[in-house]
């Protein structure tokens, strides 16, 4: 297998087996370099300044809009906007769509795996319209039936929030049927790819998504610089989420003319250096290959998962199959807390995430109330996943179980 880590400056030369992926990934030179050189060589404000300067760094802002265009296959860059990150980017959705397209009597669907930035922004938008928010719901390996859709869509149906792969269970979900199912019904659909977008290919136009958002963190970009793509006549006739300087074609004592897409919605002083960042991100991606990074990553989940089911008082959560967990594995151990675990983990130099994983109602509809989880990326190595399921095997004996 390739070693990638050496073009990780934290990882390179470090003990750590970094296992904790799916919450934030490591940054390549590459990425960090192209920060670097951003406020280095044109430190401007984007957008705004028509001096050369200026000009430089409004240019390096709007390649690297173009370049997610084309890494989610959208059909115009008009329809990409920079935010802060997917909850930001999903909070935009709900405030400027949600609350001025749903009304008492229409019902809004929510996957029951939602991360709680999918989740509470649509609460919010259901106790402000009246609007009734209905979850669907998954069996207990993670995936939604035919059944299950069927029921959970209805002619009320005027949104959808779906997470395209799951932050706990790390399974794929049937998006573009979902989405074709809510359009049949004439509402509109929301993907959240946090966890999808740095391991698997996405063409929105394909999946026919009306909006779908991700964060750059999760990418190897830097922290601070998410994204909504949205379809360009969904996105003209919103409001704008944030008001204030740059989002303006002109402003009067009684009012203003907001600017045209992609700009009504990026309000105030862009994260140019964060965007360019992330093109650096997405380029040292597609460097790799989404086919080398999948074989890549389900090569060490299968080795972790048959490390794991090796040892007796370990229960994985989710699908029995590793390619149905891309990278993520949340599992517990008999009569040992998932933060003990995480700590007595993070003494031998492995970086695990212990607790709730911003998913509580989806870990009591599995009836685990915290649990240990281990994601994988990439640059990942054997030993890193072996010393993880060398050191599981030893827990229960460090915490006093005779064995």
């Amino acid at each position: 297998m390739t070693d990638y880590k050496k073009d990780f400056p934290l990882l390179k030369d470090s003990q750590v087996a970094y296992l904790d992926n799916a919450a934030t990934a490591q940054r390549p030179l590459a990425v960090l370099e192209a920060e670097k050189d951003f406020y280095e060589k044109y430190n401007a404000n984007p957008l705004r300044g028509l001096y050369e300067l200026g000009m430089e760094a409004t240019d390096r802002y709007e390649e690297a809009r173009d370049t997610v265009r084309d890494f989610l296959h959208a059909k115009k860059s008009c329809e990409i906007i920079f935010t802060r990150n997917t909850t930001e980017s999903i909070n935009l959705v709900a405030y400027s769509y949600g609350l001025n397209n749903l009304k008492a009597g229409d019902e809004l669907l929510v996957g029951i795996d939602s991360h709680h930035s999918n989740l509470l922004p649509w609460q919010m938008v259901a106790r402000q319209t009246g609007a009734s928010l209905k979850f669907l719901e998954c069996e207990m390996d993670g995936h939604f039936t035919e059944e299950a859709i069927e029921n959970a869509i209805t002619e009320k149906t005027k949104l959808a929030a779906i997470t395209h792969v799951s932050n706990v269970i790390g399974r794929v979900n049937p998006v573009e049927k979902i989405i074709e199912k809510v359009h049949g019904v004439g509402g509109v659909v929301l993907v959240d790819a946090a966890q999808s977008a740095p391991h698997i290919p996405i063409d929105v136009q394909a999946m026919d998504v009306d909006f779908l958002a991700f964060s750059g963190h999760k990418l190897m970009a830097p922290m601070g610089i998410g994204v909504l793509y949205g379809k360009e006549g969904l996105l003209d006739a919103m409001p704008p989420f944030l008001t204030g300087g740059e989002m303006i074609e002109s402003v009067t004592r009684e009012g203003a003319v907001f600017a045209e897409l992609p700009h009504k919605f990026e309000a105030g002083t862009v994260n140019g250096g964060g965007a360019w960042g992330l093109k650096a991100a997405i380029d040292y991606l597609n460097s790799i290959g989404f086919a080398a990074i999948e074989e890549k990553e389900n090569a060490l989940t299968a080795l972790a998962m048959e490390e794991l089911k090796k040892i007796p008082h370990v229960h994985v959560i989710g699908s029995e199959k590793p390619e149905e967990h891309n990278g993520i594995l949340n599992f517990t151990i008999d009569g040992v807390h998932p933060h003990d675990i995480a700590s007595i983990l993070d003494g031998a130099h492995v970086d695990v995430r212990a607790g709730h994983h911003c998913a509580q109602p989806l870990l009591a509809h599995l009836s685990v109330m915290v649990t240990t989880r281990a994601s994988i990326s990439f640059y990942n190595t054997e030993e890193d996943v072996l010393r993880l399921t060398e050191q599981v095997k030893k827990i229960r004996r460090l915490m006093g179980y005779d064995e």
